[in-house]
C-alpha cells in the first residue's frame, strides 16, 4: 500500500512540474517580442513586349509615311527587353515619282501657276507588310546605339490617278491622250496644274507586292522610347505597266533607296 502511495505521489509531482514549465514557456512567449524578420521579394517591372512607332521616309523616287507595330520575341522573359528580335506589321503610304520630274511655271508671268512638265499620272501605293527586325550589334542601354537588320514583305495596292493641266486652247482641264498630247506638251499653252482633286473619280487600282531590306539604328535613350534612323532598299512589282511621264517608258518595277526617321513608344 505504501509503495502504491509513493508511486501516485511521484506521478503527481511530475505532472505538476511539467504544467508549471509549460506555463513559464507560454508566459515568456507572450512577454518577449518575436524579432524574426520575414523578407518578401519585391515584384520586378513587367517585361516590355510591344512597340508602336511611325515616321517619314525620303525615297530616291518619292516619299513615304508609315506606322510599325512590333512584338518582341525572346526565348525567355529575362531577355525580351534586349529587343534582339522584333516581329513587325507595317502600314505604309507612298508616292512614286519619276527622276525626270521638275516643276515649271506658266508663261503668264504670275509665278503662281506651277505644274510638272510631261507628267501624265500620279501614282500612290498603300503597302501592308510583315517581317522581322533583328539586332546585330550593340545593346539598347541608355547612351548607346544598337544596330538592327530589317526585312519586310507584303502586298501593295497601287492607285493610279491621271494628271490634269489647264491649257489656253481648251476651256476645261485636259489629261494626256492621243487627242490632247500636242497641247498637253506645248509649254506656251499650259496655264498650270488643274489641282489634286481633278481626276480622283478616275483612280484605278493596280495590285502588286513589295520587299524591303534595311539597316536600322536605334538611338532611344530608354527602353520605353523608340527613336531610330533607317537606311534601306525597297523593291515593288505591279500587275501592269505604269506610266508617269509622257516621254519616259512605262514600268511595272520600282526600286529605290531610302532614309527614314522613326519615333514611338514601347510597353
Amino acid at each position: 500500500m505504501s509503495r502504491l502511495l509513493l508511486f501516485v505521489t511521484i506521478c503527481a509531482l511530475t505532472a505538476t512540474q511539467a504544467i508549471a514549465q509549460k506555463a513559464v514557456r507560454s508566459s515568456d512567449s507572450l512577454s518577449k517580442p518575436d524579432n524574426k524578420v520575414i523578407y518578401i521579394k519585391p515584384k520586378g517591372p513587367d517585361p516590355i513586349l510591344n512597340e508602336v512607332s511611325g515616321g517619314f521616309r525620303l525615297n530616291t523616287n518619292g516619299w513615304s509615311i508609315f506606322t510599325d507595330i512590333g512584338k518582341f520575341k525572346a526565348k525567355n522573359l529575362k531577355q525580351v527587353d534586349l529587343f534582339h528580335d522584333v516581329r513587325i506589321w507595317q502600314i505604309e503610304f507612298t508616292e512614286k515619282k519619276n527622276p525626270k520630274e521638275y516643276k515649271s511655271t506658266s508663261t503668264d508671268g504670275s509665278g503662281t501657276n506651277t505644274y510638272i512638265y510631261g507628267k501624265i499620272n500620279n501614282f500612290y501605293a498603300l503597302k501592308l507588310g510583315w517581317g522581322y527586325r533583328k539586332q546585330i550589334i550593340g545593346k539598347p542601354d541608355p547612351g548607346t546605339v544598337s544596330i538592327h537588320w530589317v526585312n519586310t514583305f507584303g502586298v501593295s495596292i497601287g492607285l493610279l490617278k491621271p494628271y490634269y493641266l489647264n491649257v489656253y486652247s481648251n476651256p476645261g482641264a485636259v489629261k494626256y491622250n492621243d487627242d490632247t498630247k500636242k497641247d498637253f506638251l506645248d509649254q506656251g499653252l499650259i496655264e498650270g496644274n488643274a489641282g489634286f482633286s481633278k481626276g480622283l473619280s478616275e483612280v484605278k487600282v493596280v495590285p502588286g507586292g513589295h520587299f524591303k531590306s534595311a539597316v536600322h539604328f536605334d538611338f532611344s535613350g530608354n527602353k520605353k522610347m523608340a527613336l531610330g534612323v533607317e537606311l534601306g532598299f525597297n523593291a515593288e512589282y505591279y500587275s501592269q505597266q505604269v506610266s508617269l511621264m509622257a516621254n519616259q517608258p512605262a514600268t511595272a518595277y520600282f526600286t529605290d533607296l531610302y532614309i527614314g526617321l522613326q519615333v514611338g513608344k514601347r510597353w
